[in-house]
């Protein structure tokens, strides 16, 4: 079983020395991969409700923010050789596809395939305003976009015509490493996300769970990719417990549950805290090894 970390970049927490830190100690323990989050703004008065919380506010005081996870990402390609580097999640819907198709293959190609391409649609409807991207097509919008990034990801000569987005016949390089793609990762816990994990991604990214938690959706799962001639098999399931105690129990519960990975939540105030918590997540780790 894989073992993840799932790194919520705040700041001002999440500095360069932070990042170099936990990249390099990271790699050592032989932690499989880091994945880090977007929010390209924030709102102190929101209506939506954060749906990993049970007061529906996300945990983020005034003042702080997410850095944009493609250039994190890349700071932390430069300090690590071999630890996977994922998206959970980009916020696909709210983005230029083309530009995020071409800094995802940039980031491939930097890293020589170390990308892990997880997408979200969004929870946030005041972030989709103040981007004058429509909220309530957001879904059909990341199936269309997922197209789109496939076609410059895969094909010398691309193009795309569609309800939301036109490409007309171009050229995009350098392509990513991994062939056909990066493994696209799909997030969210709603039957929409299942789906669209059992048509178009390689792996479904589920939060806040429990082990028991798992078997209901996982059988949901299966019958969707049956629906679409592909295997369990075919998915990678990776579970974040995010708010959920992680023990080395627990670890072992997810595995026989049916995860193929776990992310534990790593949160540290500065680079003096990275050692100390990952030496409280280790047992974690030698587990997961061990399943």
């Amino acid at each position: 079983m894989h073992f993840d970390l799932w790194l919520p970049t705040a700041s001002p927490f999440t500095t360069p020395e932070l990042l170099a830190a936990l990249a390099t100690e990271s790699e050592e323990r032989g932690i499989h991969g880091i994945w880090v989050g977007e929010h390209v703004v924030l709102f102190e008065d929101y209506g939506s409700q954060y749906p990993y919380a049970q007061d529906g506010r996300i945990p983020a005081p005034p003042g702080s923010g997410l850095l944009e996870p493609i250039t994190t990402l890349s700071f932390l390609a430069a300090h690590t050789q071999t630890i996977r580097l994922g998206t959970a999640m980009v916020l696909l819907p709210q983005r230029n596809p083309v530009y995020t198709a071409k800094d995802v293959a940039t980031l491939d190609w930097l890293s020589k395939g170390r990308v892990d391409f997880g997408v979200g649609v969004g929870w946030l409807r005041e972030e989709f305003d103040a981007l004058n991207v429509d909220w309530a097509r957001r879904g059909a919008r990341t199936d269309e976009y997922l197209e789109v990034l496939q076609t410059l990801w895969c094909d010398d000569r691309s193009s795309f015509s569609g309800e939301f987005y036109r490409l007309p016949a171009c050229s995009m390089f350098p392509k990513p490493i991994q062939t056909p793609h990066p493994p696209i990762h799909i997030g969210g816990e709603s039957d929409a996300a299942l789906r669209r994990a059992a048509r178009a991604a390689q792996g479904w990214h589920t939060f806040n769970r429990l082990p028991g938690d798992l078997a209901a959706p996982l059988a949901t799962l299966e019958s969707h990719l049956a629906e679409c001639g592909r295997a369990r098999s075919d998915v990678k399931v990776t579970v974040c417990p995010y708010f959920e105690e992680l023990t080395p129990d627990r670890v072992e519960q997810y595995a026989a549950a049916g995860a193929d990975a776990v992310s534990a939540l790593f949160f540290a105030g500065g680079p003096e805290d990275v050692t100390p918590m990952l030496d409280a997540l280790q047992p974690c780790l030698e587990r997961a090894n061990a399943v």
